[in-house]
């Protein structure tokens, strides 16, 4: 049996978790993530804990049970203490500036490049050359603060662009005559 599927999933207070038809409801103070549960997991509440096990001795269905334990605990802790990914800009000129659910950069190019937010991310400005992507859904706030990330990736030579926080950037030597 699978090492992450074993483990239970807490529920801490504030936080509740319901199975709706063929998907797992968690509700907390930070939102609502649902996730659908594949035939081949068990899921049962008891004791405040969420218990996963795969139906049957297939390695689909162990894999599947961890999967799932790691889908749920992540949006518990979602739910419940949220999520966040930061990004700095690096470069002369480079500027960061969010306006409600927009975010506008100008990052070297000719024009100001203009990001729409999803429904659940939120985005913050600290100071000009810092981004800070919140959320309740993991995946969604990874997933946008790789986009951010995308439109100016930080080169080797300089090491300008966009990185994340805790990126390292290794820079190279330039061409000897």
């Amino acid at each position: 049996m699978s090492r992450v599927g074993k483990m239970p999933v807490a529920i801490p207070a504030g936080v509740e978790a319901k199975r709706v038809n063929d998907a797992l409801l968690i509700k907390g103070a930070l939102g609502e993530l649902s996730c659908p549960v594949s035939p081949l997991v068990s899921v049962e509440h008891k004791d405040g804990q969420l218990l996963f096990a795969p139906v049957g001795d297939g390695a689909a269905a162990n894999a599947m049970s961890g999967t799932l334990r790691a889908l749920t605990a992540n949006m518990v802790q979602g739910v419940s203490k949220g999520f966040e990914r930061k990004l700095n800009l690096v470069g002369v000129g480079f500027r960061a500036q969010a306006q409600g659910t927009k975010l506008n950069l100008q990052i070297g190019f000719s024009h100001p490049v203009v990001k729409e937010m999803p429904a659940g991310v939120k985005v913050e400005c600290p100071t000009q050359t810092e981004i800070v992507v919140k959320g309740a859904d993991r995946q969604a706030v990874g997933q946008v603060a790789a986009e951010i990330r995308a439109f100016r990736p930080p080169e080797p030579y300089k090491g300008k662009g966009i990185r994340y926080s805790d990126e390292k950037v290794t820079l190279k030597e330039t061409k000897k005559k």
